[in-house]
């Protein structure tokens, strides 16, 4: 193997970015694979391990696993990052950077031509953004839990609301910025900073968060957060491959994901949007992990069983699996593994006992569609009652609702759900509902969030049969506020029954969601609320795709907060991150003839 370490690539305005190259011993051309990244591009990456190897595979000899099977790698520090020059901002470079990029590796005698993309998170944003500019040789790619399809929707905000782990990812991320590894005063400052106790005092200010010590991420963090109207700004392609699908490069693409992941919407709405214009192929992966977590069998406090990693089960390892594909894509070998359109993992159908590590097992097992959604699946609607009933029939009667107060200083807490980079002040995955240490914000320990006032809970009866729900989840609601602008969030929820392990049952959470009224008309027309005068809403939680058991409920749960994993409305209509005047906010959800709220699923006939 042949290595040429810091080639420090042009970009179009002349900032050089490290580049490191692998390639075989010999005179080539070879297929090229490439990855960008800004974590470091020689350091380990979490998404390289395998059941049997639960520590990262460093980059490099990832690369030589590659090189061994006749492909040249290339491996490239992302602008601001490491050893590339210019100034990180986040996502925003990627486009031009990799589409430069790409371009002078098709450019050089070493590459034949083909070339295909891999990498996790950060590096599937870099992977789309390039695609979305069709940069020359680009054959196959392989988007691993990201690759926004519209980061206003789901990575940056979502529902109007912005993902607070855009915050704890900015402080992280500061302490390895250029400013960090070269002043250690400035990384000792970031160090020093209690993150916890800044989510306190939130919306932060400019010289007022915890990122401060480094001004460009923290001017680029509070930008976001400023910024909620859906604008050019946020349909740049770095941020929105769904406004540039036409351009995009039409090559083989695996698009992955997983049910807890921050990235759910990112990918079905790639392999949708892209489906319906390219020939592709296009490949569609959904396990039931956290971001990126492929080889673990857990998320938070529930258990999938051992059906649920990808090694063993989808392919024999995820570093088989790419180099199946990209020898079938960059080199025309044939396929002979099975290639279903859509792979998913059904969550459920397990024990609801705990497992020797403490968790309850909610089990699973992988199933293949021809397409998403799925087309057998039954978009089936479940009205909201006043008693607190979740049924098909539509509710009854005139003036009928529940109503609850908000207030700002006391927000919902988050348990779980699909989310990532929140460490060390929140987490991902499935909890059963109810206030504990382990949980930022939560203070009544033991008791479930239903309990509390400004959560309103909608049940079904014990299902008398299995309910298999896969595919998009929508929540219809005629609502109302005294206030300008509130927000409203809804919790799809899969309650267990009392057992032996849990004597209170379980209340697992599935997916959630959250609409902010001001954009309940227009993403790029906010407008305030007429005090008491009830609108319909939608909020789209991620799909997902579990198995509601016999015996089981399914459980809606609406509120106005979820912090934090999104950032808290003020109730008062305010420019958004720079409240001042938060105020508390009656809000009511309307259940009647004329206002039917409800919750849409979509099931899966019955076996």
């Amino acid at each position: 193997m042949i290595v040429a370490r810091d080639v420090m690539v042009a970009m179009r305005d002349g900032v050089r970015l490290a580049t490191d190259v692998y390639r075989p011993d010999g005179d080539g051309p070879w297929p090229v694979i490439v990855e960008r990244t800004p974590y470091g591009k020689t350091k380990p990456s979490r998404s390289e391990i395998d059941v049997d190897r639960p520590t990262p595979m460093p980059r490099p000899e990832l690369a030589a696993r590659f090189v061994a099977k006749g492909y040249a790698v290339v491996v490239q520090d992302c602008r601001g990052r490491h050893g590339s020059q210019g100034q990180f901002e986040k996502y925003t470079a990627e486009a031009e950077d990799g589409f430069d990029t790409v371009a002078w590796i098709h450019g050089q005698g070493w590459c034949n031509g083909r070339i295909g993309t891999m990498g996790l998170s950060y590096a599937a944003h870099t992977q789309a953004a390039l695609a979305a500019l069709d940069p020359p040789g680009l054959a196959a790619m392989v988007l691993d839990s990201g690759g926004f399809s519209n980061a206003y929707q789901g990575g940056i905000r979502q529902g109007g609301a912005f993902e607070l782990k855009q915050a704890t990812w900015a402080w992280k991320q500061a302490k390895e910025s250029p400013e960090a590894q070269a002043d250690p005063l400035v990384r000792a400052a970031l160090e020093a900073e209690d993150i916890r106790a800044w989510f306190t005092r939130t919306p932060w200010r400019p010289g007022r968060s915890p990122v401060r010590w480094v001004p460009d991420y923290e001017r680029y963090l509070l930008e976001q957060w400023s910024h909620g109207v859906f604008d050019a700004a946020w349909k740049r392609p770095g941020l929105c491959a769904s406004a540039h699908y036409d351009r995009f490069t039409d090559c083989p693409t695996v698009i992955m994901s997983s049910w807890y992941d921050a990235y759910v919407a990112t990918a079905t709405e790639n392999y949708v949007g892209l489906k319906g214009r390219k020939r592709g192929p296009y490949r569609l992966i959904m396990g039931p992990w956290l971001h990126g977590d492929r080889t673990t069998a857990h998320a938070g406090d529930i258990s999938f069983g051992p059906q649920a990693p990808i090694d063993g089960n989808v392919a024999e390892t995820w570093l088989a699996f790419r180099l199946a594909w990209f020898d079938r894509w960059l080199k025309g070998e044939p396929c002979t593994e099975p290639d279903p359109p859509v792979r998913l993992f059904l969550m459920g159908g397990g024990s609801g006992r705990r497992d020797e590590a403490g968790r309850l097992e909610h089990g699973g097992r992988w199933i293949e569609a021809s397409d998403w959604p799925v087309p057998e699946a039954v978009p089936t609607p479940f009205y909201v009652h006043a008693d607190g009933g979740l049924t098909s029939e539509p509710p009854e009667g005139e003036g009928t609702g529940r109503s609850y107060v908000f207030d700002p200083s006391d927000p919902v807490p988050t348990i779980g759900g699909s989310l990532t980079s929140g460490e060390p002040v929140f987490s991902g995955g499935g909890f059963d509902q109810r206030e504990d240490p382990r949980f930022f914000g939560c203070k009544a320990f033991g008791l479930p969030l239903s309990a509390r006032p400004d959560v309103l809970s909608f049940e079904t009866a014990p299902l008398p049969h299995d309910v298999a729900v896969v595919g998009p989840v929508e929540v219809h609601l005629w609502v109302s506020s005294d206030a300008l602008d509130t927000d409203f969030t809804a919790k799809l929820v899969d309650v267990y029954p009392p057992s032996a392990d849990d004597p209170r049952g379980f209340a697992l959470n599935i997916t959630d969601g959250i609409l902010r009224c001001r954009y309940r008309d227009s993403w790029e027309k906010p407008a305030p609320l007429e005090p008491g005068r009830p609108v319909q809403v939608t909020i789209r939680p991620f799909a997902t795709a579990n198995l509601f058991k016999a015996g089981h409920r399914i459980r809606l749960d609406i509120s106005s907060s979820n912090f934090p994993k999104y950032d808290v409305n003020p109730n008062s209509f305010e420019p958004e991150g720079q409240a001042e005047t938060p105020r508390l906010a009656t809000n009511r959800v309307w259940m009647d003839r004329a206002r039917p709220s409800h919750l849409v699923l979509c099931v899966l006939p019955a076996e």
